[in-house]
């Protein structure tokens, strides 16, 4: 199930690859959209806004970690493109080392550091308590997170991206089963629905390592594969580091964003989560498309097919924007609908803020697509450093948003933060992207 990228038609291969990836992202938010809606449903405003509230923490701790994996896996789809099989495995084994040192590290230090930066936050006191023992299970159960997505990441590294699919489908069912048993039956609140998602992503996870055990005879690793190899080890955290660091940015802007929202109150915290979950899982196009985007490009950096990288952005960009405008006029169309998924109370207020959200957010999924779509492209090259600097574009742009939002406590001022984000790192990356392969294709070579 394996697929080269770098023989056929760019568009019929992004195609081929994207729609597992979609499919699998959309199951990924649906399962975490679940946890929200029961949340919101059978446990309270107060306790939606507490789950909103650690979403920016998240993204921190877990986004490092997400960035960390991705990269590793960098150089497994180069040298896969290239033929370089025993490269390859090298990489692999290199990768699962590399990330069972930073798990245990992220995991101790996240676990000590989560009251100081819920307070940071300014976590508003009435959901500090539930957010703490959310995002704390989220942390402790960290492991199971990156075992999906470092295992995810291989497959989809060497074109194989039906199977994570497979088992995400299974880790959603289990998640929504064990939601309904953890928060309904057993009245956990918050914490039943962390440790319904912790408990699913280690099933999923465990599935991708027996089928890869089992089925995938290309990634079978030798003893001999995980020996100390410290160029090795550098060249994968050359690429890794700022990759995790370019998520890290990300998040640090949104923090700042959350900690202007939470002085709006919980009502505006629940709903910008609700409006951020519509949001997500819209958009989760955008993220199968840099998935898929960074392992075409980095098989074709393989066999330094330069042109072929650009056809392949050419026809992303334009399945991208044709899919933004769609969407867009899709949740202005429903989006009463769409917000009274969550909650059972206060309706009237959540909307009110939750359509400000959608309207001016939805107007710019346009450059939130570019984002995905150059920053992966250039990271699948293995230029990293460009990526990061883009992580520092936008967040400089929400800082300053976020800052005067927060002087004059504005919800569409929150709001803006983001498009102007956006805006500016998709402009960034766009014209690197250009500038750089203008300057490969002049010198013939990477």
């Amino acid at each position: 199930m394996e697929l080269d990228m770098t023989k056929g038609k760019p568009s019929g291969l992004v195609i081929r690859f994207i729609i597992p990836l979609i499919i699998g992202n959309i199951f990924q938010q649906l399962y975490n959209m679940v946890d929200t809606i029961i949340v919101g449903q059978f446990v309270g405003v107060k306790a939606l806004a507490a789950v909103g509230a650690t979403g920016t923490v998240m993204f921190l701790i877990l986004g490092f970690m997400q960035g960390l994996t991705t990269g590793f896996t960098v150089l497994t789809s180069q040298r896969f493109g290239a033929g370089d099989m025993e490269g390859m495995k090298k990489s692999v084994a290199a990768a699962v080392l590399l990330a069972v040192v930073f798990t245990v590290v992220m995991t101790l230090g996240s676990l000590a550091g989560i009251d100081g930066l819920l307070r940071l936050m300014k976590t508003p006191e009435d959901i500090f308590d539930m957010s703490r023992s959310y995002i704390s299970v989220i942390c402790m159960g960290m492991g199971c997170t990156v075992l999906y997505n470092l295992m995810a990441s291989i497959l989809r590294a060497v074109g194989n991206s039906k199977i994570p699919l497979y088992f995400l489908m299974v880790a959603a069912f289990i998640n929504i089963v064990l939601d309904l048993i953890f928060i309904i039956c057993f009245q956990m609140g918050v914490a039943g629905a962390a440790w319904a998602t912790v408990i699913s992503q280690g099933v999923s996870g465990l599935l991708c390592v027996l089928y890869v055990l089992k089925k995938v005879e290309i990634l079978k690793l030798r003893r001999s594969h995980f020996g100390i190899d410290i160029h090795l080890f550098w060249m994968q955290l050359s690429i890794a580091l700022p990759m995790a660091f370019q998520f890290s940015i990300t998040a640090v802007g949104a923090i700042m964003v959350q900690a202007a929202l939470n002085m709006l109150g919980s009502m505006a915290v629940a709903a910008y989560t609700a409006a951020s979950k519509v949001e997500q899982l819209v958009t989760q196009p955008f993220l199968a498309m840099g998935m898929t985007m960074a392992t075409y490009a980095g098989q074709n950096r393989g066999i330094n097919a330069c042109d072929r990288i650009s056809q392949g952005a050419r026809c992303a960009f334009w399945f991208t924007a044709v899919y933004a405008l769609v969407v867009y006029g899709l949740i202005m169309l429903f989006k009463h609908h769409l917000i009274a998924m969550f909650v059972s109370e206060n309706l009237a207020e959540i909307e009110r803020y939750a359509s400000i959200y959608l309207f001016l957010c939805g107007s710019c999924f346009i450059p939130l697509g570019m984002i995905f779509i150059y920053r992966n492209i250039l990271q699948g090259c293995g230029f990293a450093l460009i990526p990061t600097t883009g992580g520092i574009v936008e967040l400089a742009s929400r800082a300053v948003v976020a800052m005067i939002a927060a002087r004059y406590e504005s919800f569409p001022g929150v709001c803006m933060a983001n498009m102007c984000a956006w805006i500016s790192a998709g402009a960034f990356l766009w014209l690197s992207y250009l500038l750089i392969f203008r300057k490969i294709r002049r010198q013939g070579h990477f």
